[in-house]
């Protein structure tokens, strides 16, 4: 009996596979049933095993259907990689097709505590750096940097590399507008609203082997090293006005540098060779801040010249620059040109980095350019300058101090008895903590005393105190 019932599910599963393969599984059930029936007329089944394997038949087919195998699909068209959105590999930023869109910025805020020296006939000094006041004065505000949001989009169009350059700098104190625009001063009252500095706004277009071209509003060449290099760059320095804050402080521009500023200008750069890197520009030529009113037939020009790399066991980053612009003033015979060289080095051993730098100039003045650079009758004034720092860093602490000063000359014998309390010398000396809390965040505090000293024997004298931090990104 056992034979010929597994003879029957024998049968019965060949005929269930064929019909499977015809794409005939509906009808199974059927042709099943209909097949035990004959099997039994024919005697091979007893009435008690036709009985049982068309139960066990009927039970089968009672379950679910295998699925049918789902009809091919076509393959999708591939996709526009123009119109992919990627994340950039490094930094802030997205790509859109073969456009690269980046973000960088910063923001910072300090409490600076600054008690000048008291007022009195001995302490008028034209042009110098340190405050002058009965009361010591605090603020919140920021430092040498306001905060700052720079956008990018680049990309490569016909073998050229291009991009289009956006730097935006708000302060975070309320501005009193004027002729410096944001940077005209500071307003502390209620209602009253901060400015944007819009200091970048510039194309650049290069490949290897040809270098880069500039064209738009950006830093100058002239004097760029030494702000940039500068460890008060990211903190304070000499506050300058604290009583009513502006967008920045000084930090140490007119003790040690003449601040290089962001100018109008074409500059060419040329690729490195073997560390070395050349850049040169024709500029928007600046009339002078305290001299009559000029209309300048002639641009100014730039240049600077770069090398980065070891010296054995160190490394170096070297530059020399340099600035000249002839200034002709309306309704006057007379005219004089500005012109100015400066040269400097950044050294790294282990934790420590110096930098040492001297600069020499004629119709620039001492602090900003063109401003006290001549006696207003077209005699350029001399000036010189110096500052020297060091700073040392280990694990997320860094120590750092520095000492700089600048001077200015008299044009000549007239100058000298007409504005005796002219400066002759301003000076500070800088004394820094950091913290590297996270990447992004550094904690800082610093100490700062400025001295001004003018030709006549006038000084003043203040000392400082800043705390905060400062933001990357």
């Amino acid at each position: 009996m056992k034979g010929k019932k597994g003879l029957a599910r024998v049968l019965l599963a060949a005929t269930t596979a064929l019909g499977m393969t015809l794409g005939a599984a509906p009808a199974m059930a059927g042709t099943s049933a209909a097949l035990l029936k004959r099997l039994h007329e024919k005697g091979i089944l007893s009435d008690e095993e036709y009985q049982q394997l068309l139960r066990e038949d009927e039970a089968e087919n009672a379950a679910p259907a295998p699925s049918a195998a789902p009809a091919p699909v076509a393959a999708a068209a591939a996709p526009d990689s123009d119109r992919f959105v990627r994340r950039t590999a490094s930094g802030v930023g997205l790509e859109v097709g073969d456009v690269t869109l980046s973000f960088s910025g910063s923001v910072n805020g300090f409490y600076v505590h600054d008690n000048p020296q008291s007022p009195s006939a001995r302490t008028a000094v034209a042009g110098g750096i340190a405050n002058v006041g009965g009361n010591s004065t605090s603020s919140v505000r920021n430092g040498l940097l306001p905060g700052f949001l720079k956008v990018e989009a680049t990309t490569h169009q016909g073998g050229w590399d291009v991009g289009a350059h956006f730097g935006m700098y708000p302060g975070i104190n309320s501005a009193a507008w004027g002729t410096l625009g944001a940077n005209n001063g500071g307003q502390p009252t209620a209602l009253a609203t901060s400015g944007i500095d819009f200091r970048q706004t510039y194309l650049t277009f290069g490949r290897a082997g040809f270098g880069e071209i500039k064209i738009g509003r950006d830093i100058g060449l002239f004097g760029s090293d030494a702000i940039l290099n500068d460890i008060t760059l990211l903190s304070s320095g000499a506050p300058g006005g604290n009583v009513a804050p502006a967008n920045t402080t000084l930090g140490r521009i007119g003790s040690g540098y003449i601040y290089t500023d962001f100018q109008p200008q074409i500059t060419y750069t040329t690729p490195a060779f073997s560390g070395f890197k050349a850049a040169f520009g024709v500029f928007q030529p600046l009339s002078s801040l305290t001299g009559p009113a000029e209309q300048n037939g002639s641009p100014g020009f730039q240049a600077k010249l770069t090398y980065d790399g070891k010296l054995g066991p160190v490394g170096a980053h070297l530059w020399l620059s340099g600035v000249t612009q002839k200034h002709d003033t309306v309704a006057s015979a007379y005219s004089y040109t500005g012109k100015g060289l400066d040269v400097g080095a950044k050294l790294t051993v282990g934790p420590v980095t110096a930098v040492g730098y001297y600069y020499t100039a004629q119709g620039l003045g001492t602090t900003v350019l063109n401003l006290l650079d001549s006696d207003g009758l077209g005699h350029a004034r001399d000036s010189h300058g110096f500052y020297a720092q060091a700073l040392a860093t280990f694990g997320k602490v860094s120590v750092g101090g520095s000492y700089g000063e600048s001077r200015l000359d008299f044009a000549n014998a007239v100058d000298a008895a007409t504005t005796p309390t002219l400066v002759k010398k301003n000076s500070s000396y800088v004394g820094q903590v950091r913290y590297g809390l996270t990447s992004w965040v550094t904690l800082i505090g610093e100490y700062v005393s400025a001295k001004a000293q003018a030709h006549n024997g006038n000084s003043a004298k203040s000392d400082t105190v800043a705390l905060g931090g400062i933001l990357f990104f």
